[in-house]
């Protein structure tokens, strides 16, 4: 059975007045999830809710343990998730518009499973060298893989956060799962965009192989991190470690 430390922490960052992003770590149901939300007002903040409540609620009524089984957990927290903020949308609709990106992560055996939709994202560091395991579904993704635009254009490009896929938008809604093998020291972190937009991949890779700090301690560096670039949006980070496989 994986042994697994967790830290989690959501920041407002230095620019806005309310925090969109919701997470949950829950490890005794194996889940630990984000939700970064759109929309505006207190809109926002109602969907990254409506996620991490409904991850709960389905995660804590969980049956079986086979990989099957846990992908039918992912979906249905996806979906059940999208119709309640679509019907939220229906009764109030001075929210329209409002939506969440989300991230999933569970385990097991010996595996993850990860559910992902919009532009948070989850990295994957193993031996010292940190891996992009999501793929953002945003419009400038989208001209990357086209070839119209370079991963460093990107970065500036002022339609960076339009985002092509969300929760809560879209009656019909398409889940990436990402699955894989875990091994001692292996760390996941799930960070909204707060800190993706402003932290280098190779300073979080750094950050998280430092041997002589915590797991706390990483995380609270990569906060800082975000914040002493800008801050100019909410900043939330998971870490999960690996410790043993017994």
């Amino acid at each position: 059975m994986l042994r697994l430390k967790s830290y989690g922490r959501s920041d407002v960052g230095l620019k806005r007045s309310n925090n969109e992003d919701a997470f949950i770590i829950k490890p005794e149901l194996a889940l630990w999830a984000l939700a970064d939300g759109m929309g505006g007002a207190a809109a926002g903040e109602i969907a990254s809710q409506i996620f991490v409540e409904t991850a709960l609620a389905v995660f804590a009524a969980k049956r079986g343990d086979s990989e099957e089984e846990i992908i039918k957990l992912i979906q249905k927290t996806f979906l059940e998730a999208n119709a309640k903020i679509l019907k939220h949308v229906q009764e109030q609709p001075a929210h329209k518009g409002m939506g969440c990106t989300a991230e999933l992560l569970t385990f097991y055996g010996q595996n993850f499973l990860l559910g992902h939709v919009g532009d948070s994202r989850t990295y994957l560091l193993r031996q010292g060298k940190l891996k992009q395991l999501t793929k953002d579904h945003s419009l400038v993704q989208e001209q990357i893989d086209q070839g119209l635009l370079k991963p460093e254009e990107a970065k500036k490009h002022n339609l960076r956060h339009v985002i092509i896929r969300a929760v809560g938008v879209e009656d019909d809604l398409a889940i990436d799962l990402i699955k894989g093998r875990v091994f001692p020291d292996d760390i996941f972190i799930i960070c909204s965009d707060g800190l993706s937009d402003l932290v280098e991949d190779k300073l979080i890779q750094d950050t998280l192989g430092h041997s002589l700090i915590g797991l706390e301690q990483k995380g609270e560096k990569l906060i800082s991190l975000a914040k002493a670039a800008g801050g100019h949006d909410n900043i939330t980070v998971i870490l999960c470690q690996v410790e043993a496989a017994d």
